[in-house]
């Protein structure tokens, strides 16, 4: 394989003042920086990895309710009957958080979503799991598989609550993930994750995410705590007309989850810089044909090409084509002929398929008789493939 340099990327990117670059790091166990618009990862650790999600499960849940009040299944008004289970397990008397349901209450879906999301109410969550499937075991396993048919591999859930069980997982990615598509799909119904306080059998709780006070734009979503898991929250702010998603868990306390949710999303907008070198459609270089009616052919990139970087580390940006060391004639617009990788200094932080932009057919005999001449008299002078040359 041989590496050719791409085209634009150098004019893409303007170059800063040298310096010591100091990455980004966080104290948490698991972190992401998402894009919302492009679904670029700005910053990444440990956020493949499964983990144990607390009371961020209630994302989930809530979208699981979302679904069915968008396609009639539910409406706002509809009620649901606080069980004994749900009290149980949810209320006052199970030390965990709760909206304060009592037993028999007839409540509409409205107030329970609040109470969920405002108030991370488990008995909110048992009640709907149980109003909409009978039971929340039958629930969370509708959860796990709608999960996994958005995408969402790493995601198995075994409640709606996000109580501590074996086996109930998500990745930070895959979270960040589904706020993400919570917010596009669901625009009307996110912002309940914007409210500030909800006020329960004349019981004021208010909102848990410390994103919401403590950094403006901030409009969402969830905080989770257990002691298996640590202090986490996914968040996710405007500023500008640009959105991002941030998800960070294993903090040691909720001193710590507020003040790193806080620095985490300050740096996913002052630190992290998206740039597109490449619209789908556009030519990345020229690579050249052997026995061809052309010596090059164009290189096509067939998506557009987003990268992600740390802004201080913009002038260690580039791109490499990398294509045979021989490409043969006939070549077909549409054949895949390389790779388009960006990297930062030596590590590869993207890497596209390119393709011919044009037919490039294979010469006659005499053109490739007089190539193959030409190939042994001046071996430095081409691009003759081993065949010219008689090696096997």
């Amino acid at each position: 394989m041989k590496h050719i340099t791409a085209l634009i990327l150098p004019l893409a990117f303007s170059a800063l003042a040298a310096g010591n670059v100091q990455a980004f790091e966080t104290q948490a166990d698991h972190a992401i920086i998402l894009d919302y618009e492009t679904g670029a990862v700005l910053y990444s650790y440990e956020s493949e990895a499964p983990m144990v999600p607390a009371s961020m499960t209630k994302i989930m849940t809530a979208y699981m309710v979302f679904e069915r009040l968008s396609d009639g299944r539910l409406s706002p008004e509809d009620t649901f009957t606080v069980s004994e289970r749900a009290w149980r397990e949810g209320g006052w008397a199970s030390g965990g958080s709760t909206m304060g349901l009592a037993i028999g209450q007839e409540v509409s879906v409205a107030d329970l979503l609040h109470g969920m999301i405002v108030q991370s109410g488990n008995d909110a969550c048992i009640v709907l799991a149980e109003g909409i499937s009978g039971s929340e075991e039958a629930f969370a396993d509708l959860m796990s598989a709608r999960a996994q048919e958005l995408g969402l591999e790493t995601a198995h859930f075994e409640n709606a609550t996000g109580l501590f069980a074996e086996g109930h997982e998500i990745s930070a990615h895959d979270l960040a993930r589904l706020a993400q598509m919570t917010i596009e799909n669901f625009p009307n119904y996110y912002r309940i994750y914007n409210v500030r306080d909800f006020e329960w059998n004349g019981i004021s709780q208010p909102n848990r995410n410390p994103l919401l006070y403590r950094f403006n734009g901030a409009d969402g979503l969830k905080t989770g705590h257990l002691s298996q898991s640590g202090y986490g929250v996914v968040g996710s702010a405007e500023v500008d007309g640009v959105r991002r998603i941030i998800v960070l868990n294993g903090m040691e306390s909720e001193t710590a989850r507020a003040a790193e949710s806080e620095r985490m999303m300050r740096a996913a907008f002052r630190e992290f810089s998206l740039s597109e070198p490449f619209a789908d459609g556009a030519e990345v270089g020229m690579v050249p044909v052997w026995l061809g009616s052309s010596d090059h052919v164009s290189a096509i990139i067939r998506e557009d090409v987003v990268i992600a970087y740390e802004s201080a580390s913009r002038n260690d940006l580039s791109a490499d084509l990398i294509v045979p060391d021989v490409l043969s004639a006939p070549v077909s617009e549409g054949d895949e002929i390389g790779t388009l990788e960006i990297r930062n200094g030596a590590e590869v932080i993207g890497s596209f398929p390119v393709y011919a932009g044009s037919d490039v057919s294979r010469t006659g005999l005499l053109s490739r008789a007089i190539s193959g001449v030409s190939a042994l008299i001046s071996p430095g002078s081409s691009e003759a493939p081993s065949e010219a040359s008689g090696e096997s």
